[in-house]
């Protein structure tokens, strides 16, 4: 018989899970409220995508200056190794507050469902479904005002770091698939992505048992992806840095882009002697505001 401290499968960093089924994170996300922040001006609201599943999301309105006019709107999926994060922590309101400033875009973060309690593709179903219930707004007339009367939805950038750099590509792929209406992607923004490699992944195995956790699965490793064509957007930005354990993968990832003739144009950005997501964990380097300055001149659509 189990006992309540007998650990069946341990993450380092992420989770471990108990014999009896229950799950300890290392470490719990912060949650802050929606509001106005006092830095940018930058107004924040909570809404819900999806009842059944409890899939929410938190939009991002910068200040107004003069007449109103529709501005782009970036769709932002958080990293997190698929397992932890949320679009409420005060981490990612710093950050897409600043972005949602100096590139003047309406950014609206998906809260998609957590491994392993629910596991993959739970959050690539969510991560999607955050991008239709965006499309539901195309005729002015969906259930949220602030994108109904600030948002260009002919003018939409998908980004993430992490994990949610890989729910960003599938969700770009995926929209180009089904011929999405109401949205067109113009960028895509992948920063320090979590691909696969040729060694199985056991941790994202774990969390998504129907995987080989390997780089012959199509989430892990887009060149293997039947549909990689099918991407519809303009451009892709890869971001990656130079200590990051990942780095390899992102710039596979990079070539893979670049050699298989989607259409657009593919660049790549790297950060010197950083790690992996430092401008989250490491907020006072100095290099954060060069990657910014990257990230904002990539997404500003004129």
């Amino acid at each position: 018989m189990a006992t309540d401290k007998e650990i069946s499968h341990d993450f380092p960093s992420f989770f471990k899970v108990y014999k009896d089924g229950r799950v300890e994170r290392y470490w719990n996300t912060d949650f802050v409220e929606a509001g106005v922040d006092t830095e940018t001006g930058v107004q924040s609201k909570d809404v819900v995508i999806s009842p059944e599943a409890n899939v929410k999301a938190r939009i991002f309105l910068p200040k107004i200056d003069g007449p109103a006019k529709k501005l782009p709107l970036l769709v932002h999926y958080h990293g997190g190794g698929f397992c932890l994060g949320s679009p409420f922590a005060s981490a990612f309101k710093t950050f897409l507050s600043t972005l949602a400033t100096q590139a003047n875009v309406i950014a609206v973060s998906i809260d998609y469902r957590l491994a392993p309690e629910h596991k993959l593709p739970a959050a690539y179903d969510d991560s999607l479904a955050g991008l239709r219930w965006i499309a539901e707004h195309s005729d002015g007339k969906g259930p949220e005002p602030w994108i109904n009367e600030h948002a260009d939805l002919g003018r939409v950038i998908l980004a993430g770091e992490s994990a949610g750099g890989t729910l960003a590509h599938y969700v770009a792929v995926q929209a180009g698939a089904a011929g999405l209406a109401g949205v067109a992607i113009k960028r895509l923004l992948i920063v320090h992505p979590y691909f696969g490699a040729k060694e199985p992944d056991k941790f994202y195995q774990y969390m998504c048992p129907t995987s080989s956790g390997t780089d012959d699965d199509p989430k892990l490793n887009p060149a293997v992806d039947p549909d990689l064509l099918k991407l519809k957007c303009d451009a892709v930005l890869v971001c990656v840095a130079e200590k990051d354990g990942l780095k390899g993968r992102g710039l596979a990832y990079y070539g893979a882009m670049k050699k298989s003739g989607w259409g657009g144009t593919v660049d790549l950005h790297e950060t010197k002697g950083e790690d992996h997501c430092f401008h989250f964990f490491n907020p006072k380097s100095e290099n954060i505001g060069p990657l910014m300055k990257k990230m904002v001149d990539f997404i500003q659509l004129n």
